[in-house]
């Protein structure tokens, strides 16, 4: 088969379409070849896909095991901001589709936490809180809290 480029989503949804083929009883070579890609391809897709996957639960068990409040909020920050900036592009605005309950519980922190630190590092001149998101006025301070 020709080589092919995909986009991440692409193969996100590549992947998804023959995991349905094979669970509706297709073997993997039939639903590779009905979603026109090789079988190897697919492997090793699926296994670049695992790998991130795995590598995103590892910093995140780090993040809620080592770091204080502070480094846990700024490298959920850093952390979202790279992920948005995969897709969309760079930007220094961070939009919140969580709610600060949401953002508490994925931390393992209280609500009231994440308030606190969220308005010491706005005091602190770090982020500008904005409708539905955040503004990283210093990004470099708040990766350098993330790393902590």
């Amino acid at each position: 088969m020709p080589k092919k480029r995909f986009s991440a989503e692409q193969i996100v949804t590549l992947l998804r379409q023959i995991e349905v083929s094979m669970a509706q009883g297709r073997s993997a070579p039939e639903a590779c070849r009905a979603a026109e890609i090789s079988q190897q391809s697919y492997y090793r897709r699926l296994h670049e896909f695992a790998t991130h996957e795995l590598s995103l639960a590892q910093d995140r068990m780090v993040v809620l095991g080592r770091r204080n409040a502070e480094g846990k909020l700024a490298a959920f920050l850093i952390g979202l901001r790279n992920r948005i900036a995969a897709i969309a592009g760079h930007s220094v605005t961070i939009a919140l589709p969580m709610s600060r309950q949401d953002i508490a519980d994925f931390l393992g922190l209280t609500i009231e936490t994440v308030s606190r630190t969220l308005s010491s590092l706005a005091k602190d001149k770090l982020i500008l809180i904005v409708p539905d998101g955040v503004r990283l006025l210093n990004p470099r301070a708040v990766e350098a809290l993330a790393e902590v």
